[in-house]
């Protein structure tokens, strides 16, 4: 015969157990919610960021990388783009 004493420990750890399983599933759930969440961002992020490239490349100013990233590249400005006063004002330093 089993002793009472085995089968209220087997019990008591079944229940522990049920009560783990209870909180790992929750948590896995929220896991998961989260990493799906994370994934329509990182979409989002990836097609405003391709919209933002062709907005650029659309406006005339040319794109170019730099350390990985899509950046405006500023053209070079002749002398004439200064206001003559501004010219004066540059000059004098």
């Amino acid at each position: 015969m089993m002793d009472p004493e085995e089968l209220e420990r087997i019990a008591a750890r079944r229940a522990e157990l049920d009560g783990l399983e209870e909180q790992l599933v929750k948590q896995l759930s929220e896991v998961r919610a989260e990493r799906d969440e994370l994934a329509v961002a990182e979409r989002v992020w990836q097609r405003m960021s391709e919209q933002l490239a062709d907005e650029r490349t659309e406006a005339g100013s040319p794109v170019v990388q730099v350390a990985g990233r899509a950046v405006r590249r500023v053209p070079d400005r002749g002398r004439g783009w200064l206001s003559p006063h501004c010219r004066r004002s540059t000059s004098a330093s």
